[in-house]
């Protein structure tokens, strides 16, 4: 079975998440699908992407792979990560790139969701940053994108509590562009997606890298990136970290002690 499901329909490359018994979840064998179909679409002209779920799906997708985060010290969000290469595919992707959100978002998709240059969802669709819960120490790339979409504030909560916010919540921020019935959210995706066809292709790879090159230009001394990595880094190699993980798997609520 194909962890993603890729197909080109009148200009439009649809991305399908497929591995339902997961949830969707982040691994290294779907993230690295996903990426490939990614760099498919891009090489056969689509002029938008989508990446949904299947059709009915709960869960849009549930985050990061548990099994597979490192458990010996090493930076789980490093530059060469599965999940940053996605990422970056989709920014660097020279066509808009549209999330169609059925079901809820969790963890590191998140940061896949946000990146995208649309966000559509329906009323069941909610959002929720949760590294705090197992003591990840996420990526400063990650933060920054999240504060290019919303304020400080908000970031802030997100991340502190790891708790879901609502699809009319994240309308009101700004995070999803629209909020449609579940029956109708295809439908009012690929109309969404016709509009952009219907414009200058050349237009629109240049302002989305505009764009890209604008919300990127952040003054940053290489201080400041060292005492970030080393921030970091006392997260990761922490014995919460390993608690949060442990917790995880035994089912329990994790007991942590903050060194």
């Amino acid at each position: 079975m194909s962890l993603v499901i890729k197909e080109m329909k009148d200009m439009i490359g649809w991305i399908t998440l497929n591995h339902d018994a997961k949830r969707n979840a982040l691994s290294v064998e779907l993230l690295a699908d996903l990426l490939h179909a990614l760099k498919s679409l891009k090489a056969e002209k689509a002029r938008v992407i989508i990446i949904r779920a299947n059709k009915g799906a709960k869960v849009w997708s549930s985050g990061f792979y548990i099994d597979e985060l490192p458990r010996d010290g090493s930076d789980p969000l490093a530059y060469d990560n599965p999940l940053q290469k996605v990422i970056r595919a989709i920014q660097d992707n020279p066509v808009p790139v549209i999330c169609m959100a059925e079901g809820s978002i969790w963890g590191g998709a998140c940061n896949i969701a946000f990146i995208c240059d649309i966000l559509i969802g329906t009323d069941k669709t909610c959002l929720a940053i949760t590294p705090a819960k197992i003591g990840v120490p996420y990526n400063t790339s990650g933060i920054l994108q999240f504060l290019d979409i919303i304020g400080s504030h908000i970031v802030k909560e997100m991340f502190f509590t790891a708790e879901p916010i609502s699809a009319d919540k994240a309308y009101q921020l700004g995070i999803i562009n629209h909020v449609v019935p579940a029956e109708k959210l295809e439908d009012f995706t690929t109309t969404i997606a016709n509009k952009i066809i219907a414009n200058s292709p050349l237009s629109i790879q240049v302002i989305k890298e505009q764009l890209n090159i604008l919300c990127n230009a952040l003054p940053m001394t290489p201080q400041t990136f060292e005492h970030i990595d080393m921030l970091r880094g006392i997260a990761g190699k922490s014995d919460d970290y390993l608690e949060g993980i442990n917790a995880f798997y035994e089912k329990r609520t994790p007991v942590f002690h903050g060194k």
